[in-house]
């Protein structure tokens, strides 16, 4: 019986190659980027949740509530770490966890060197009971408890000991340079996690050797007040012990040890284990947006509703041509539920078809949008959880697309079937009704989508197109070593400021525009007044000016005297200074002490230009110069000119490494993220429109092909091919206009929405809401166009010969 079902429904899918071909290629899209979005998701949540009680696992942060400014950070301060453990009740493990980056290391006894590597801490004995991992040599229960002690990973020991035996390595020394020498012997060999994880540190120093250095100043962990996010404390708490109980110890913990706060307060919060790969990272950088990954749901949701939706207007349009068949098969003995089942045995095979298409699909468009993925992203097909999303998601669709059109044929009475009439006598079609609402939601969300991607691609060509205040092509700038000393940097310097295609070259503690900021407060003498507020601060040379085409209003540039600043005009706005020459040769106090404001440089955006420019400062201090800016000649070879910046680099830093950027395209990052979200919309638009043209071409020809006779009639009683062209596309011009009308107000929010995170930004283009609405309506036209002039242009001799 079952074996009929799906042959009958095979003959029909065979018998009707359009329709099939629609269905196909409309639920495949749909479930090419559900299956797609589905793969992100669990990619995104199965980050570190193989843990043992993992449920229990916490990591501490720290919030600081100025009133209207509230500020939180994962990460603790050092003392903390010290006390949890004995002042918070009802916990069984604490670890702690010092994050470096770029730390040198080397192995002196057989004189090799690695360069700077990332994946470098320090740990105490705690960290790996909080977060156990399997020992390949050591002991667990000793390793990390004295100073000068490091517990090394799989790739570390294939990095540094290729190919030696295990014993051997046990007890060797290795020499990491950060903010002093650090001399530590191996005491144990830790296997790499397999499973997706945030903790990918490859060398663990154990945390007594800061103390043992005396650099607990120097890594911000001797005092309450420093907030340093490399510092972070991880606990596992006590079984039966709730969060709330937590909470309240932590809040006693900061009330006692910030009861002398004089503004604002601080707080300690608990960050579990889960979402930690959606908070700040481990190593700066930002974790997985939960806000992006609910977009991409809501986007995966509308277009497979679109897919659903064509699905459902097109069998219920057709349904009509099978009352016949309905009529027969209830003749002849046939329940309603064998019809539904009949209906839905075709549903399914459409279903099947297009998941094995969708499958395809989803690896293209995996290829397509590969960078904007994380790395190591894969879609394992044959993966459990896929087999099982597949199953069950292909008769979910197949339930939702078919039990509607499955109900309208089984419900078909056999003797008005078999008589020929199609529907009831009542001037109200409730199919009618629910086809054109579902023509109008499909133009909806494809307008919303278009019409947002013109609004995003119109604000990003005017952000490329604005001046940002200084000289940003033909730029190259490169971090330093850190802390490697401002004798080599200004020989670095000295060498790059001699070559042939240099036109000059400065150090400073930043590129000229960045992400990264630092602020301070500042105190301006006005009157006989003093003015005191935030203002951004760059650490600067002499050449900086020059090298970036900074333009100076007033005064002069720097010289070397550390004593000298320069301001910006919003520096004087917000001081309430009127004129440039007014601050020329006064004393500001920022930095320690007072400094001479030599010149006034013209403002300028130093970062992305979502954010209005601040009241900025140059200063000098040469100790904390970390970065080189250089400006390259114009017609030079740009592969030579880094190949020689590259040289001259190792002869300073031999054991070094170094990577030059390009401004131009370190800023055009700032706009990434937006550049995404057009992509990503303007590739949904395309889909989403291709849905519904489908569906449209689809209901289009068989709704015309019902009213053949119609037109025949009206040809031969004189109405002219126009006349008949606009009869027929009279309705569907008036669907999108309904649709353009329904698009209107989301779209204008989401624009405005968009629009308003930018501080320089476009008016609204209400004219491409216009275009939208057009660009949607000549394709309408196009499609219900082409088969009314097919029918137009039919013989009505051929159409009425039976009549």
């Amino acid at each position: 019986m079952l074996k009929n079902y799906f042959k009958i429904a095979w003959r029909n899918l065979l018998r009707n190659k359009l329709r099939t071909a629609i269905h196909i290629l409309g639920l495949s899209l749909g479930i090419a980027i559900c299956f797609l979005i589905f793969n992100i998701v669990w990619h995104a949540y199965s980050f570190d949740n193989f843990h043992p009680d993992k449920e229990r696992i916490y990591r501490i942060i720290t919030e600081n509530d100025y009133g209207e400014m509230k500020y939180s950070y994962p990460a603790a301060p050092g003392p903390l770490g010290e006390v949890l453990g004995e002042e918070l009740a009802g916990i069984e493990e604490v670890g702690r966890l010092y994050t470096l980056g770029q730390t040198h290391a080397s192995i002196p006894e057989e004189n090799k060197n690695f360069g700077r590597k990332d994946y470098i801490s320090f740990a105490d004995p705690g960290f790996f009971k909080v977060l156990p991992r399997t020992w390949l040599a050591g002991n667990p229960e000793t390793a990390l408890q004295e100073p000068n002690q490091v517990v090394i990973s799989e790739k570390s020991l294939n990095t540094y000991f290729p190919n030696q035996p295990l014993d051997q390595v046990l007890g060797k020394e290795l020499r990491y340079v950060d903010a002093d020498t650090i001399m530590a012997t191996i005491v144990g060999v830790i296997q790499d996690y397999d499973e997706n994880t945030d903790f990918i540190f490859q060398d663990f120093i154990s945390f007594s050797t800061i103390k043992k250095n005396e650099k607990e100043d120097w890594y911000g962990l001797h005092s309450w007040t420093n907030i340093n996010s490399s510092s972070q404390v991880f606990f596992k708490s006590g079984n039966g012990i709730s969060a709330s109980n937590l909470q309240e110890g932590l809040n006693a913990i900061a009330g006692k040890y910030y009861a002398d706060e004089e503004e604002g307060s601080t707080s300690f919060g608990l960050e579990p284990l889960s979402e930690l790969h959606f908070s700040y990272g481990l190593l700066d950088e930002t974790g997985a947006s939960k806000e992006l990954i609910k977009g991409l749901l809501i986007v995966g949701a509308i277009i497979l509703i679109l897919a659903c939706l064509n699905f459902i207007n097109l069998e219920t349009a057709q349904a009509i041509g099978r009352a016949k068949e309905v009529g027969i098969r209830k003749t002849l003995g046939g329940n309603k539920f064998q019809l539904m089942f009949q209906f839905l045995a075709e549903t399914y095979l459409l279903v099947l078809g297009a998941t094995l298409l969708g499958l395809v699909f989803s690896d293209l468009i995996l290829k397509t949008f590969q960078s904007y993925l994380p790395d190591g992203f894969t879609m394992p097909y044959l993966a459990g959880y896929n087999l099982v999303f597949i199953v069950l998601f292909g008769v979910l669709l197949t339930l939702v697309s078919g039990i509607y059109p499955a109900l309208v044929l089984a419900n078909y009475q056999p003797q008005r079937a078999l008589k020929g009439e199609k529907m009831g006598s009542a001037k109200f079609s409730f199919g009618v009704f629910l086809r054109k609402n579902l023509t109008v939601l499909q133009f909806t969300v494809s307008m919303v989508f278009l019409i947002l991607v013109m609004v995003i691609g119109s604000q990003l060509k005017y952000i490329s197109s604005q001046p940002v205040g200084f000289e940003k092509d033909a730029v190259v700038y490169a971090y330093l070593p850190f802390m490697a000393g401002f004798e080599k940097a200004s020989l670095f310097q000295s060498q790059v400021s001699q070559m042939s295609f240099v036109e000059g070259a400065s150090l400073g503690g930043d590129a000229i525009s960045s992400n990264g900021i630092w602020t301070s407060d500042v105190k301006v003498p006005v009157d006989s007044t003093e003015m005191e507020f935030f203002t951004q601060v760059k650490n600067v040379d002499s050449s900086f000016v020059q090298v970036n085409g900074v333009e100076l209003l007033a005064g002069r540039n720097l010289t070397q005297n550390q004593t000298e600043v320069l301001v910006n005009e919003r520096f004087l706005k917000e001081a309430g200074i009127n004129s440039a020459q007014e601050i020329l040769g006064s004393f500001i106090t920022i930095g320690g002490g007072p400094k001479s404001v030599v010149g006034v440089m013209k403002d300028f955006n130093s970062r992305s230009l979502k954010e209005e420019i601040l009241p900025m400062v140059f200063l000098q201090n040469p100790d904390y110069y970390n970065v080189i800016s250089v400006k390259l000649g114009k017609g030079i070879n740009l592969e030579t000119a880094l190949l020689g910046l590259r040289e001259s680099y190792t002869s300073v830093y031999p054991f070094e490494e170094i990577d030059f950027k390009f401004l131009d395209e370190e800023i055009a990052k700032f706009y990434e993220e937006d550049q995404r979200i057009r992509n990503i919309l303007g590739f949904s638009s395309m889909i989403a429109i291709l849905i519904s043209g489908m569906g449209l071409f689809g209901l289009s020809s068989f709704t015309i092909s019902q009213r053949l006779k119609e037109i025949s009639v009206r040809k031969i009683l004189g109405a002219s091919i126009a006349q008949i062209l606009g009869l027929i596309s009279k309705e569907y011009v008036m669907l999108v206009s309904i649709s353009f009308l329904l698009a209107a107000y989301p779209t204008y929010w989401l624009a405005k929405e968009f629009l308003e995170s930018y501080s320089y930004r476009i008016d609204m283009p209400y004219l491409q809401f216009l275009m939208g609405g057009m660009a949607l309506l000549v394709l309408c036209i196009g499609i219900v166009g082409a088969h009314s002039w097919v029918a137009a242009k039919s013989n009505p001799a051929e159409i009425l010969k039976d009549e």
